[in-house]
């Protein structure tokens, strides 16, 4: 049974807008699609039904702000691109760490998140994703904790009245829903939301979806999810959902069935890890399985 739009509103997690009725909330990032220009893209979105689609780097360039299809004279072309395809953006992904505690590196991530969160205005996208995203060695935790935190305000204060949430990556050293916790809590603000990896947490963090979730629900804004196993060296590799260790079906439960209104969106690390499937097949794969999941639990939800 197809998960209706009606049981997608069924929650607490109240987000600025919801994906098309007719479409089931599915979003890819174009970090795993490096190569694409915009039209393809767009493309093959459409193609595989999903809704949204969240951009990291477009053609190599990762930083968005440079990209011809947001300049002043082609924003608006890209816009009614999108619109004309039914799709939304659902979030910026800036590389901003916050963590940084050198005076001038830090001022440059800083400043970074800022030039996303006004792009992203102009996009009418509602979040921009920044990293939290290193302990610093030799430092207190707490001390790197508050510095991460104050970041987020800082960026907060910058996104107030845009329309525009910031959202911190569960990522790098911080993938421990306690540690994610204790930093939201610390930047507590309307502005200020969570992009729940959850293939971080699994793997990383070595928790479940539903210890995870259970902490850190009330944050979530968006997530990346997808499936890996291990290499046998200690890391691991990635794999086509499904085909590995991590609990997708698992998670998509957790998070339908706990109310979670956002996007299930597919990070597919290609632009990193060049060694694994191409684009042309992962990204519709993600849709076709996510879809069958989210069958599922919306079946599970009326039974």
């Amino acid at each position: 049974m197809r998960i209706t739009r009606r049981e997608l509103l069924q929650g607490s997690l109240a987000l600025p807008f919801l994906p098309a009725a007719k479409k089931l909330p599915l979003a890819f990032s174009t970090l795993g699609c490096p190569k694409w220009p915009w039209a393809r893209v767009l493309e093959e979105a459409t193609r595989s039904g999903y809704a949204a689609v969240e951009l990291r780097g477009i053609e190599g360039e990762m930083d968005l702000t440079k990209r011809p299809e947001f300049s002043p004279s082609r924003i608006a072309g890209s816009l009614r691109e999108l619109e004309e395809r039914d799709l939304k953006i659902s979030d910026l992904g800036a590389s901003a760490r916050m963590h940084e505690p050198d005076p001038e590196k830090r001022r440059a991530q800083i400043d970074e998140g800022k030039r996303f969160i006004d792009l992203a205005h102009k996009l009418n996208c509602p979040y921009v994703r920044v990293f939290p995203d290193k302990l610093v060695p030799n430092e207190p935790k707490s001390t790197t904790v508050a510095r991460i935190a104050a970041g987020l305000r800082e960026l907060g204060e910058h996104a107030r009245g845009a329309g525009v949430g910031v959202i911190m990556e569960s990522h790098g050293d911080i993938t421990d829903s306690p540690t994610l916790l204790e930093i939201l809590k610390a930047s507590e603000m309307p502005e200020v939301g969570l992009l729940w990896d959850t293939h971080h947490t699994v793997v990383e963090g070595h928790e479940t979806p539903e210890e995870t979730f259970r902490r850190v629900a009330r944050y979530v804004r968006h997530t990346h999810i997808k499936d890996s196993k291990p290499d046998g060296k200690g890391g691991h590799s990635y794999v086509l959902t499904g085909q590995g260790t991590v609990p997708v079906r698992e998670i998509v439960r957790v998070l339908a069935r706990g109310g979670y209104r956002g996007y299930y969106c597919f990070e597919w690390e290609k632009a990193w890890h060049p060694e694994i499937d191409e684009p042309e097949v992962a990204i519709p794969h993600f849709a076709k399985t996510v879809r069958e999941y989210l069958e599922e639990a919306g079946a599970q939800r009326q039974g």
